[in-house]
């Protein structure tokens, strides 16, 4: 199964350095059947662009939770065994966020397929929304524009033998 998983410029270095992506159990995006139904698309090339839109907006709030990161979305495409991949948390009935997944096995960052990443003109944007976030999640339209703003930016892709490079942008 195909999954996206959130990271910041800074948890991609790790994952760099470490060789691997996720370890335990953690949160992913991927094309699940309340996504599919959200979507109203039995296109997999359609329904995979929304879980990657899925967790650019995940990876903005890993951004909002660290300033020190530079304001760029970052989310790896991996592919991992289905059995790896077990239904995201529900409240009230109802899934948390669309297409989120968690991840129940390491993943080698090796079962990487691609990274997408924000170009670097993309960060003034990114900044404003990740500063935005929790205004937008309360509902403040000013605020949500600047988050959809952001979402604007395509991620740009990246083959996983690119990584050190990007990482080295500023």
């Amino acid at each position: 199964m195909r999954v996206y998983v959130p990271l910041t410029l800074p948890g991609l270095a790790e994952a760099y350095r470490t060789g691997v992506l996720g370890t335990g159990s953690f949160v992913a995006y991927a094309v699940t059947p309340d996504l599919r139904q959200w979507c109203g698309s039995e296109d997999l090339e359609e329904l995979e662009y929304a879980a990657l839109g899925q967790a650019a907006l995940a990876s903005l709030r890993l951004l909002a939770a660290d300033e020190s990161a530079a304001p760029r979305r970052v989310v790896v495409a991996a592919d991992v065994p289905d059995r790896a991949v077990a239904p995201g948390p529900y409240r009230d009935e109802e899934p948390a966020e669309l297409g989120e997944v968690m991840v129940t096995a390491e993943v080698p960052l090796a079962k990487a397929a691609a990274v997408h990443a924000d170009a670097e003109d993309a960060e003034p944007d990114v900044a404003a929304a990740a500063a935005a976030l929790a205004e937008a999640d309360a509902g403040d339209d000013h605020d949500l524009a600047a988050v959809e703003t952001a979402d604007r930016h395509e991620l740009l892709w990246y083959a996983t033998q690119e990584i050190p490079s990007l990482l080295r942008r500023p």
